[in-house]
């Protein structure tokens, strides 16, 4: 084999894309010293997604001063790779582990994010790749649109900058004056879950808990979500309700819709476009993926099934290299996979697991290999 993609999901909680992609590469080159291995680490859209896209694809990070989820001021950044395309984590000015142990969905905003994205579009960006996740807000994005001009006012004609906590309040929104750098600028959102604005499978019902909200809080929230939503139907022409992924942090990508004209994508959708993998496929050989799970989730598009459809329209073989492997994952073959492999070598408990699993995927990563030797690949 002259030419290998390695291109698998995290372990969460276990191992980082990158730190697979090095171990993979690692097992490789012992047995094809000479073999081109690309790796392109995953980004899901939170934490770690900026790194992920310099390591793939080079670049720089850019840092400047913006509002914090409780909007103090704060160093945040923004990666710029292929020269013109920005990649903005919302976690890094709106991530839960910034408020720390005061969580209030109710009283956070959006608004960082969205001088961040400004700021790339003025700075030349022509694509602006929004990942979610992470969030501490439930804002609906209206932060960050605020951020980029978009005017909310009040039933007494008074503008404001929306929190949770006050979308009930907005009577009227113009957007207008959002700002000109980004009229001429292409926004995707990365964005891995299908959850709608609101409801009880909405913003506020499924993830404000997580970021503080009790009982009752989790009511209102929800019932300016659904406020905010018939104002912006009205103002901006959008049923947000019906986007399958609105919903996500905290309806950030509703808003995104919304006020940025932004299509929510599938992260690994957005990975691959972003690395011209079907290029990349053109000379492989194989191709390495792998998450800690696969099961029937994971056919509804994620990492591996993502990577295993194009794969598949080029003819290239899909390995997945995973933790566990459940019963209801034979769709994965049609879908292009070639085959699966569990690390998991011994029958122990995820705790005695864990700090075995790098050197359990080395190990299999090494069989493979040896097996593909083997048989003169």
């Amino acid at each position: 084999m002259k030419n290998i993609l390695l291109i698998p999901d995290s372990f969460k909680g276990t191992m980082s894309s990158e730190q697979i992609c090095a171990i993979m590469d690692r097992a490789i080159k012992q047995h094809y010293p000479e073999a081109e291995v690309t790796s392109i680490p995953v980004a899901d859209g939170g934490e770690g997604s900026v790194d992920a896209f310099l390591q793939a694809l080079g670049g720089e990070k850019r840092t400047l001063t913006v509002q914090g989820p409780y909007a103090f001021p704060m160093e945040g950044f923004y990666g710029v790779v292929k020269k013109t395309t920005a990649v903005i984590e919302m976690a890094a000015c709106a991530g839960l582990p910034l408020v720390g142990d005061e969580m209030h969905p109710d009283l956070t905003t959006t608004f960082g994010v969205g001088e961040l994205i400004l700021d790339a579009a003025k700075s030349g960006c022509k694509t602006i790749i929004v990942g979610l996740g992470g969030s501490a807000t439930n804002d609906g994005g209206c932060g960050a649109a605020a951020a980029c001009g978009v005017k909310f006012y009040d039933k007494d004609g008074k503008a404001f900058i929306p929190t949770g906590g006050t979308l009930g309040k907005v009577a009227k929104i113009d957007t207008s004056a959002l700002d000109p750098a980004l009229k001429s600028v292409t926004i995707t959102t990365m964005c891995d879950i299908d959850n709608p604005y609101y409801g009880p499978t909405g913003a506020a019902h499924i993830f404000a808990p997580q970021k503080g909200a009790t009982p009752e809080m989790v009511e209102i929230l929800d019932a300016n979500m659904q406020h905010i939503a018939k104002v912006i139907e009205r103002d901006c022409n959008m049923d947000v309700q019906s986007i399958p992924g609105s919903g996500a942090a905290g309806g950030m990508g509703g808003g995104m819709a919304a006020f940025f004209g932004s299509r929510l994508q599938m992260g690994i959708e957005t990975v691959l476009e972003t690395v011209n993998f079907d290029k990349l496929l053109t000379k492989a050989d194989l191709v390495l993926t792998g998450e800690g799970k696969i099961d029937g989730q994971s056919l509804r598009g994620k990492v591996v099934i993502g990577v295993a459809r194009r794969a598949k329209k080029a003819n290239v073989p899909v390995l997945a290299i995973v933790g566990d492997i459940a019963d209801d994952v034979e769709g994965a073959y049609d879908e292009g996979v070639s085959g699966i492999f569990s690390i998991n070598r011994l029958a122990i408990d995820f705790k005695k697991a864990k700090p075995r699993a790098p050197e359990d995927m080395a190990r299999t990563v090494d069989n493979l290999m040896r097996f593909a030797k083997r048989m003169g690949l």
